[in-house]
């Protein structure tokens, strides 16, 4: 993350939650939609594929605080 990026992020965690939750709404909104989101039933069935290739020992899932890590 750019010191710039950085100075924005650290300005905006200083903010009451309620304000916080309004910059998060309102820079999501101003990213354009991808076209290749997936409609409800096409996301349920690729968490179901996931999920059994979990159970299945076919990938070994990385905790969200490693991965977090690694940005």
């Amino acid at each position: 993350m750019s010191v710039q990026n950085q100075a924005v992020f650290d300005a905006a965690l200083a903010c009451p939650e309620a304000e916080r939750a309004l910059v998060a709404e309102r820079l999501l909104e101003s990213l354009s939609p991808q076209a290749d989101e997936l409609a409800d039933d096409e996301f349920f069935l690729e968490l179901e594929r996931r999920r059994t290739e979990v159970e299945q020992g076919l990938i070994t899932p990385i905790p969200w605080s490693e991965v977090r890590l690694e940005e």
